[in-house]
């Protein structure tokens, strides 16, 4: 390739790195953080937030009983949808945005309710791609960082470059992936 060639292609690979990467950073964004998130779920989705409550009531109930004393608190608790045999000694608390254990044995009601964080939900769903039509901006943005690290690569010339230090970069940041699966 001529000098002038080679300069040309130089500089609209620096061009096109810039324009998609600036182009890419809200996209970047999203998945980062749900990322970030779905890394540090502890068992528990982080698009929701997870309200507990107990109440006491008289023990030995039936599960007509269990609804009419839960409705009585209708103003202060969760609407009760149904209440369903969990096992021997316990009723199973269908809720509105929640569930909750009846112990027939001592008459506590452990419940919990599901409250949604909508700004974690929607950046999750982009993220699993649970979004009809999203897909397509998932595989562009999947090929656009296939791009940006291999124009990023050669955009770096002399001895910062891949030819200098950068390959021992390269090398590592390619090692470090394949190091942890083979050590799991």
């Amino acid at each position: 390739m001529t000098s002038s060639r080679k300069n040309r292609f130089s500089r609209w690979l620096r061009v096109a790195h810039r324009d998609a990467g600036f182009l890419l950073v809200g996209v970047s964004l999203v998945y980062a953080l749900s990322g970030v998130f779905l890394n540090h779920m502890n068992g528990k989705d982080p698009a929701y937030r997870v309200i507990n409550g107990q109440l006491q009531m008289e023990p030995a109930l039936s599960r007509e009983e269990v609804a009419a004393r839960w409705n009585e608190r209708a103003d202060e608790l969760p609407t009760l949808k149904r209440v369903l045999p969990l096992d021997e000694g316990s009723e199973r608390l269908i809720l509105d945005g929640g569930t909750g254990v009846y112990t027939r044995a001592t008459g506590r009601v452990d419940h919990e309710q599901y409250q949604r964080n909508d700004f974690i939900y929607w950046i999750n769903k982009l993220h699993y791609n649970k979004v009809k039509g999203w897909s397509p901006v998932a595989d562009l943005f999947a090929v656009s960082l296939i791009f940006l690290a291999l124009s990023g690569v050669l955009i770096v010339k002399g001895k910062r470059g891949v030819a200098g230090r950068g390959k021992w970069l390269l090398l590592a940041g390619i090692l470090l992936p394949v190091i942890y699966v083979l050590c799991n």
